[in-house]
């Protein structure tokens, strides 16, 4: 994921909720606080994708691939 989107992401309020309940979740089956780096780093790799397509389906997201033409 390139630097730019990622620095997008990670100024939308939405996606810190989402990075924050993830790392309340991810905390809650290590017994301990993973922190906010680790739980953004995680949610990135893992769910930034599908978050993308939901969220902001009609932007061209670099991570997704071109659609299959039909035969």
């Amino acid at each position: 994921m390139n630097e730019e989107l990622v620095k997008k992401l990670l100024t939308n309020r939405e996606v810190i909720d989402e990075i924050n309940r993830h790392r309340w979740i991810e905390s809650e089956k290590v017994g301990c606080d993973i922190g906010f780096e680790r739980a953004s780093l995680d949610w990135l790799e893992r769910f930034s994708q599908a978050w993308m397509d939901y969220h902001m389906p009609k932007q061209k997201s670099p991570l997704s691939t071109p659609p299959r033409n039909k035969m």
